[in-house]
């Protein structure tokens, strides 16, 4: 292709070269003044960043010496960083700067050059004071913003900003950070050389002196929006006894591995591309799992999307857990108002690849487990705190051709026969009970009142003889409820949780073994190792309904003084409402023996709900509430009430819900509220805080109270 011949009159050209000319000169001239006026320039800058430190951060710096050695480099000797009233910060003996010049002419500030030796930064930790305080105060400013942040753009300046600050040629010598926490630990992390060279990186750390030699190497190409770094340990794991001790867990590995691959925008969106593997972590935490957690080779190939008002891990991503592969999607929405998404899901693969895909150490009981055929796994989570009540869940693992060909430590189908099952409370176990005909409190299902049965399926499990384990409706209103409340007042576990959690399970709360307990329930009821009739049976039997009392037989003799078999609608209706709190069933009653008036609303709230299920019939005086007696050898026992009851705060006609009863059971944790026993099923039962009226000497009495009533019944029930 030829391109038309364009004819410039020659007059028109002398006039550009006549402007491009004095452009020039006057370009030389200003560079001349400015490399003349250079120095003085440079002193003056530094004194107005040495007040402005003072001024906006209360930080006394010094430097030296300050001067040029090159056209656009920095020489500074003998800085020091010192906060007001705290400790020295930095101290850095020699130390040179380059910037690229055609980025400072757009005003971005790229540094071509790093030259440091001989330097100190110390992090001093004193009580909740720092020397790194001074980070945290806010600048003044002179105007306020009313605009709208991007944080698309707020992702693209911060990442190039970062990528602006790692030089093209880097030599770093003998610099220590050390870290004094309270003069209780303290620490030192030498790094004796650091390099750029090419855009390879190479470091050598020494951590606490010759205890550990760390390395952080790779390659980095900040121009094109690229890194690989690698960080690890020489001859051994990358470990500190410090940070364990902090966390009160062990945490090492081998190595782990960060990269960067692209930044661009994609739309509207900055899109970040990248990846991160570790191999061999370790982990011990108590909250997590009892034992050691290893994970021998895991990753993350991410696609990190964030736009105007989100931030995003993409679809596209995938995290490598061994041989198995799984695709998260997260999203996390800032404005006009909070949401949350994730979604979980797998490819059909291996079932055998994706069990072996957990962390070793993980479970107790399915260690071992071999298995055949394939599976497949999808979970959906949306959740707009604008609209709570909408939110929405589901979570489906789907088996093709699935068989068990081996069982791993537990045998999960040992309950189909007699079995020993031994109960523990606050971490010891009370008494071995056998599970089967030889104990005379082992009622079989079919000799239990059917006014029991249907009051605990109904307040514990209404789908009971439906589900397969687990109830997404349930685990639904579970998080609107703790949403709500902003702490865990609901849970979602289904009778098989229950179960499973109390058989085969350690006692120990912890997130491994809620992992393992759900894996479990899924095994039993998808692969049908024991019959709904035969899990209902053992659950009757083993579930504590008091001081060292478990099992329905052992309940209704020690209540009642009656078999299961005879009880009465009202009294299956009280052991119903002592499942989630046992250990204050003694509370709920009179001197005489008869109930407290606050349980007269949830006898009406759960037998309504019983009759309309056609369970029982229409009863107007509160179910049997009246005919509730307890045995009269135990009445002696009983102590003044301590119980504050709201009969004034019932639920309307959601059969999920069940009167809000307030106890003296102590709060709980985190974690005994997501592991722990509280409200167990799709009916649940709020408990509100205690009274805040009753002092403290009040409380310890109602607990010494409580103590000295259990051991009297325990002392009772020998005798008995």
């Amino acid at each position: 292709m030829q391109f038309p011949k364009i004819n410039i009159p020659k007059k028109y050209i002398k006039i550009g070269a006549w402007v491009l000319g004095i452009f020039l000169v006057i370009c030389m001239v200003t560079g001349a003044v400015a490399y003349s006026k250079r120095e003085a320039l440079l002193q003056k800058m530094v004194a107005k960043a040495i007040t402005k430190a003072k001024t906006d951060y209360n930080l006394e710096v010094k430097i030296g010496s300050a001067g040029f050695t090159g056209l656009s480099t920095v020489h500074m000797t003998d800085i020091s960083v010192v906060p007001q009233d705290r400790d020295t910060l930095t101290t850095i003996s020699d130390m040179t700067i380059g910037v690229k010049l055609w980025p400072l002419v757009v005003g971005n500030v790229k540094l071509a050059e790093l030259g440091l030796d001989s330097g100190t930064i110390n992090i001093v930790v004193k009580d909740s004071l720092t020397n790194l305080d001074f980070f945290l105060k806010r600048k003044k400013k002179d105007t306020v913003s009313t605009g709208k942040m991007n944080l698309a753009d707020l992702a693209h300046n911060l990442l190039n900003q970062m990528l602006y600050k790692i030089p093209d040629d880097m030599q770093i010598k003998n610099l220590m950070l050390r870290v004094n926490d309270n003069d209780t630990a303290k620490l030192s992390f030498l790094t004796t050389e650091a390099t750029i060279v090419d855009g390879a990186l190479k470091s050598n750390i020494l951590v606490n002196g010759n205890e550990a030699t760390w390395h952080l190497n790779g390659l980095l190409e900040p121009s094109d929006k690229q890194m690989d770094v690698t960080f690890f340990a020489e001859n051994k794991k990358v470990e500190l006894a410090y940070l364990n001790n902090k966390l009160k867990a062990k945490l090492s590995f081998d190595t782990v591995r960060t990269q960067l691959k692209n930044a661009s925008y994609k739309g509207d969106a900055y899109k970040i591309t990248g990846s991160w593997s570790i191999k061999n972590l370790l982990l011990n935490h108590p909250a997590i799992a009892s034992n050691d957690i290893v994970v021998p080779d895991a990753s993350l190939d991410a696609d990190m999307l964030v736009g105007e008002n989100y931030v995003a891990l993409d679809s596209t991503s995938t995290i490598f857990l061994q041989k198995a592969s799984i695709h998260p999607y997260l999203k996390y929405t800032l404005s006009p108002h909070k949401i949350y998404e994730l979604k979980v899901r797998t490819d059909q693969q291996d079932a055998q690849t994706f069990l072996t895909s957990f962390p070793q150490g993980l479970f107790e009981s399915l260690e071992g487990l071999q298995v055949s055929g394939q599976v497949s796994y999808n979970m959906n989570f949306y959740l707009d705190t604008k609209q709570p009540d909408s939110v929405k869940f589901s979570s489906t693992l789907t088996p093709k051709d699935l068989k068990i060909l081996k069982w791993g430590t537990t045998d999960l189908q040992k309950i189909n026969q007699p079995f020993v099952y031994t109960p523990y409370e606050y971490g010891k176990p009370m008494r071995d009970i056998t599970i089967g005909p030889s104990n005379p409190n082992f009622t079989p299902l079919n000799q239990i009142s059917k006014n029991f049965i249907n009051a605990v399926l109904t307040a514990e499990d209404p789908s009971f003889f439906k589900h397969k384990g687990f109830v997404e409706e349930s685990i639904r209103k579970s998080i609107v409820v703790n949403f709500k409340e902003n702490r865990f007042v609901r849970g979602g576990s289904t009778i098989s949780m229950q179960l499973v959690k109390n058989v085969f399970l350690s006692r120990q709360k912890t997130l491994a073994r809620k992992v393992e307990e759900i894996l479990i329930v899924w095994l039993i009821e998808n692969n049908r190792l024991v019959s709904k009739n035969r899990m209902l049976e053992v659950y009757f039997n083993i579930i504590e309904m008091g001081q060292n009392i478990y099992g329905i037989g052992e309940a209704s003799r020690q209540y009642f003084g009656k078999s299961p078999a005879d009880l009465s609608v009202g009294e299956g209706i009280f052991l119903a409402n002592i499942v989630p709190r046992p250990k204050i069933a003694m509370f709920k009653f009179f001197g005489d023996g008869t109930l407290k008036p606050y349980l007269r609303g949830y006898f009406r709230f759960l037998g309504n709900i019983m009759a309309r299920r056609g369970l029982t019939p229409s009863d107007t005086s509160s179910y049997g509430f009246y005919n509730v007696r307890l045995r009269e050898g135990l009445r002696q026992y009983l102590s003044p009430d301590t119980t504050e009851v709201d009969t004034t705060d019932f639920p309307g006609e959601d059969d999920d819900a069940l009167p809000v009863i307030n106890t003296q059971d102590e709060s709980k944790n985190l974690f005994d509220r997501l592991f722990g026993r509280g409200k167990k099923d799709t009916t649940t039962v709020k408990s509100s805080q205690r009274d805040t009226t009753k002092t403290k000497k009040q409380l310890r009495e109602e607990r010494r109270a409580q103590r000295r009533l259990e051991k009297e019944l325990e002392k009772a029930r020998e005798d008995d």
